[in-house]
């Protein structure tokens, strides 16, 4: 064999070999136990972490935590320029997951999309929580009836999730109750700490169930109570930022629909027109992918308004929030 066959080959073998995060350079077996201990434990994670997350989990200074992070890119492949065409290739990955209406759905472009944050903002009764527990349903259901063929994982902040509410939405979707019950995991946050530190493990859920579905309701509940005036203003959003870009990473590696709601508070400036604005001002509203807005109607309907998307216009639906579920209520 000639010696140019035999070095192809040898990058062909070396290519196939699974990459640890113990052949990073600076990564020892100590620095490997703490990162591993965090939930760093594969090379996306870390090519996608930030120096000072990890120089501070690992005790490494932050330029050594560049180094290895830049490495990680290098063996992930992130991190560099994309043409349009292959980000467009990339994009049909992306699965939609139906809400239960037609309306909403077309509204959406389809569904929500996995890789994003949908956020779903109103006032008390506006029917946000209803909207998440249907959607943890759908998410068990095969792609070819709108679902995503996954287990859903729920971060409940206020104490608002009801298994007989999933059982009423499971038998009207013809689902055995148990099942769809044993596919759905929830985790009650207790603080804005606690709330940050169960998405940061929901990586090791997904390593054990295929989580195509993370849900928070409400997103901004527990910072709103326990951040309160300016003076704690910058560390609330500070926080509230890194907590979300956490969302949107995890929805990133492991291609997964992020549903969140939050709450609103009426601005006394606003003299004509609707004064309810969704809490966490910018940070919120510049990392939330999708944004919507539902409002109280007659009859049990809800009207849901897109206010913001990458691609889609804004518009209205109207949802029916019955029993059985979400519909278009006709």
């Amino acid at each position: 064999m000639a010696k140019k066959d035999v070095e192809n080959e040898e990058k062909v073998e070396e290519s196939k070999k699974e990459i640890t995060i113990e052949d990073l350079p600076g990564v020892g077996e100590a620095t490997a136990e703490k990162l591993r201990e965090s939930g760093y434990d594969d090379i996306m994670t870390i090519a996608v972490a930030s120096p000072k997350d990890l120089a501070d989990i690992s005790g490494i200074a932050e330029g050594a935590a560049i180094k290895i992070i830049n490495a990680a890119r290098k063996y992930a492949d992130v991190g560099n320029f994309e043409t349009g065409e292959e980000i467009l290739k990339r994009r049909q990955e992306v699965i939609k997951l139906s809400t239960g209406s037609k309306n909403l759905d077309t509204l959406l472009g389809g569904g929500l999309e996995t890789q994003s944050i949908t956020e779903f903002f109103g006032e008390f009764g506006s029917g946000k929580t209803q909207i998440m527990l249907q959607l943890a349903v759908n998410a068990t259901l095969p792609k070819e009836q709108g679902g995503l063929e996954s287990d859903v994982l729920i971060i409940d902040t206020e104490n608002t999730f009801r298994p007989e509410r999933i059982i009423q939405m499971a038998k009207a979707k013809n689902l055995d109750p148990d099942e769809t019950l044993k596919r759905i995991h929830v985790a009650r946050a207790y603080n804005a700490h606690h709330q940050i530190l169960l998405a940061e493990k929901a990586a090791d859920v997904a390593k054990e169930f295929p989580i195509k579905l993370l849900i928070v309701d409400s997103l901004t509940s527990h910072f709103r109570s326990e951040y309160v005036g300016r003076g704690s203003l910058a560390e609330r959003q500070q926080l509230l930022n890194k907590h979300m870009h956490d969302l949107l990473k995890f929805g990133t590696i492991y291609n997964a629909v992020i549903a969140v709601t939050n709450q609103v508070s009426a601005n006394p400036a606003v003299f004509f027109g609707d004064p309810m604005t969704p809490i966490g001002g910018n940070i919120v509203g510049h990392t939330a992918t999708f944004r919507i807005y539902l409002r109280k109607a007659k009859a049990g309907k809800r009207i849901a308004r897109l206010i913001d998307s990458p691609y889609l216009p804004e518009g209205e639906a109207v949802i029916m929030i019955s029993e059985d579920g979400i519909s278009d209520g006709v």
